[in-house]
């Protein structure tokens, strides 16, 4: 029997006449007498379970397959497998060889994010493992995928404001020799709001493509969990008594307009205008206006 072939089989993506193949590459690390490849080409179905999608004998160390849309789409998980044979004694078989599931389509990188409200911002990269195809050579050639966000809260909550911001809400895709990539940044909104950890998703679709496989293909949506961070608070209230973010406690009577908080780090300050409303038997201000920046 032909043994310890290590045939090694691996798949990659390929632009063959203006169309997407994948091509199933293998070969013998030592030298054997002329043998014949049997692959079997597969993909996993929504169960899990895999299903043939085409079969070929051939001597060449290679094997390709379409991606037609049909038999072959976006979103597939597919496997070769090739099986070794001398030319005239067919019987006498090498072990089957499994690919690597290879992934055809779009996808984010990473697969999954966790990020807290802190306001940094988090690399998201959307892949397509596959070549963009150019039906024509003008300006439009490239794939125009629509982001969107969805906040999928807790599962006992009802979903809220947004917990994540992208920095686009557009990325496109262009041809180039093998696969396409964009970038986005994810932020969590800090929404001052103690509400625990919560999920969200990132989403994308292809804007009407004029080539017929990209049409019906939904990549994999990225979950993000936005962890909860905890918030700073002040207070001026009543005639006014305030508290500081530190806990520090303290009264201000005094009438006027003044800054009560101004941020080192960002644009941000807020102002308290304070009048009399103590009268005449004493001098005591309350707060009657604030203004946010």
């Amino acid at each position: 029997k032909l043994t310890g072939l290590a045939l090694e089989p691996a798949i990659t993506p390929e632009l063959v006449q203006g169309r997407v193949h994948l091509k199933c590459s293998y070969s013998p690390s030592s030298p054997e007498p002329p043998v014949q490849y049997t692959v079997l080409w597969s993909r996993l179905s929504s169960s899990g379970k895999r299903e043939q999608i085409h079969q070929e004998t051939t001597p060449q160390p290679f094997s390709y397959v379409e991606m037609d849309g049909t038999n072959l789409r976006l979103g597939d998980t597919v496997f070769c497998t090739v099986t070794a044979f001398r030319r005239g004694t067919p019987e006498q078989q090498s072990l089957p060889e499994d690919s690597k599931g290879f992934y055809a389509g779009i996808k984010f990188l990473p697969e999954s994010l966790e990020i807290a409200e802190d306001g940094k911002e988090h690399v998201l990269t959307v892949l397509s493992t596959v070549p963009i195809a150019c039906p024509g050579q003008d300006d439009s050639c490239k794939i125009t995928l629509q982001l969107s966000t969805e906040n999928l809260g807790k599962s006992s909550q009802a979903p809220g404001p947004p917990d994540i911001a992208l920095s686009a809400c557009q990325v496109d895709l262009l041809p180039g020799p093998c696969c396409a990539a964009a970038t986005v940044t994810v932020t969590a909104v800090t929404d001052f709001a103690q509400d625990g950890n919560r999920l969200s998703r990132v989403s994308a679709r292809p804007v009407a493509p004029r080539d017929l496989l990209w049409r019906a293909h939904t990549p994999r949506d990225v979950k993000v969990t936005v962890r909860d961070l905890p918030t700073g608070n002040c207070y001026s209230f009543t005639d006014p008594h305030i508290i500081t973010f530190d806990g520090w406690r303290y009264d201000s009577h005094k009438v006027g307009t003044f800054l009560l908080c101004r941020s080192d780090a960002r644009a941000f300050e807020v102002h308290v205008r304070q009048w009399d409303c103590g009268g005449h038997r004493s001098a005591t201000a309350c707060n009657c206006g604030v203004a946010a920046q």
